[in-house]
């Protein structure tokens, strides 16, 4: 990708699943990668496996705004100016909507929304006065056709989108992009701990799989082109679009 040496990338939720991926791809292009994540030793591992390349982490839990906009001022004192923020932290415990409490609702807010205002919030600014950069945020497919037992999550990723296409609209003349890339199942932890494992988890999975087109489920590493991609001179002209990349689960 066009651009990206040496310049300075924050992706939440970097230390596992498809953060991981898309930290190790970004170095592999030449950025500096800050991680945030709950757990530094996990951030630590996808420092190792990036080798030589500038990867440091950071613990920061996303829904806390004053530890985000500290977290953000010492990467900037320590790699650099921020170019790419890649919002990619997310939690949910799939479950019916009828079975969960008001403070499950919290919780899956304060992480899949609050947490990407938190990072908007202490990165865009900065971006707009240096009339330069990209934002990419990980929603998901839940958002555009709605999935059972994560309806407060999906509700979550469709406040993305809208919220990305707004800021979309009032940065484009600094030159701040941001867009959404929309994942359908993917195998990562979370989604391990998810369906659990025994014959129940199988069909579950199958039940999936058969839903997809390309008959498989997603990789962590079927995410990271298009992230590196949008984040550098060869999505200069790509603003506010919410990308599916599920397998062709989603074609509208």
């Amino acid at each position: 990708m066009k651009g990206l040496e040496g310049k300075v990338a924050i992706v939440t939720g970097g230390g596992q699943g498809i953060g991981r991926a898309l930290v190790l791809r970004l170095a592999a292009e030449g950025c500096k990668v800050a991680i945030f994540d709950l757990s530094p030793e996990a951030g630590e591992k996808t420092a190792k496996l990036a080798g030589d390349a500038v990867v440091q982490t950071w613990q920061v839990d996303v829904s806390d705004f004053e530890a985000v906009q500290a977290a953000v001022g010492a990467v900037e004192d320590t790699l650099g100016p921020v170019w790419a923020l890649v919002n990619n932290a997310g939690w949910d415990k799939p479950m019916p909507f009828l079975t969960t409490t008001p403070e499950f609702w919290d919780k899956v807010i304060s992480i899949n929304l609050k947490g990407n205002l938190n990072t908007h919030f202490a990165v865009a600014g900065r971006m707009a006065q240096r009339g330069g950069g990209r934002i990419i945020n990980i929603a998901s497919d839940a958002a555009r056709v709605g999935t059972s037992n994560e309806a407060v999550y999906s509700a979550c990723k469709g406040g993305l989108i809208s919220f990305t296409k707004s800021i979309a609209r009032e940065l484009a003349r600094k030159n701040v992009l941001a867009n959404c890339v929309c994942p359908g199942p993917t195998n990562t932890p979370m989604m391990a701990s998810v369906l659990g494992e025994g014959a129940d988890a199988e069909k579950w999975k199958d039940a999936m799989v058969r839903g997809i087109p390309l008959k498989r489920m997603g990789e962590p590493e079927d995410y990271a082109g298009i992230v590196a991609m949008l984040a550098s001179d060869d999505g200069a002209y790509i603003t506010g679009q919410a990308i599916s990349v599920s397998g062709g689960m989603n074609m509208v």
